[in-house]
């Protein structure tokens, strides 16, 4: 007669002893590094962590001669309020001071500030960036850029290089909108009743 599957088991197992409750075995953990698909993984989580707001452009920049004067107005800024800047009759309330400072920390400082400037409510700031005749690898690069970069950011208005008094075209006034808060204080001071 022929034995079943669970009659040659337990005629195969009849010698075996089950391990008692004390010889427990431990098994260590083996610390391994991690893969590469994991460092990726952490890599790119840090990425976003650490992404950047600033939209201010490192791209291709049209030069400007270093002694020319920078000039810009959005449309519906009115031309009195632009030649009251281009004159410097608005208080300066704020001022930037990029001398010395590298292309990255000069971009990230211009865009920290006039985020700032619009949130305290600051609408004229002064921008000291030199004339860079001396900057490689070309003359005014940095000059170059602020000019690029205040007119990409939706907050500035208008700007104009400054009186020699501020620094002359080593220098540029900037008009900043006006902030949610004063607008709705604006019209509510001026509201026809």
């Amino acid at each position: 007669m022929a034995m079943t599957d669970e009659e040659l088991f337990l005629a195969s197992m009849g010698d075996v002893t089950p391990l008692a409750k004390t010889n427990q075995i431990e098994l260590a953990q083996i610390k391994r590094s991690p893969t590469i698909a994991q460092l990726e993984k952490r890599r790119a989580a840090q990425q976003e962590i650490d992404f950047d707001a600033n939209f201010l452009s490192t791209e291709y920049v049209d030069l400007v001669d270093p002694h020319d004067l920078l000039a810009y107005k959005k449309s519906g800024v009115q031309e009195g309020v632009y030649k009251n800047l281009r004159l410097g009759k608005y208080q300066i309330d704020a001022t930037l001071d990029l001398h010395g400072k590298t292309f990255h920390q000069a971009r990230s400082a211009l865009f920290e500030f006039v985020l700032d400037c619009q949130q305290r409510n600051i609408r004229v700031l002064l921008v000291r960036h030199g004339i860079g005749l001396k900057s490689k690898p070309f003359p005014a690069i940095l000059k170059s850029y602020i000019n690029k970069w205040l007119q990409e950011m939706p907050q500035v208005l208008a700007f104009h290089s400054a009186l020699n008094c501020h620094g002359g075209s080593a220098a540029t006034y900037v008009l900043l909108k006006k902030s949610d808060e004063k607008k709705l204080e604006n019209r509510e001071l001026h509201a026809k009743r």
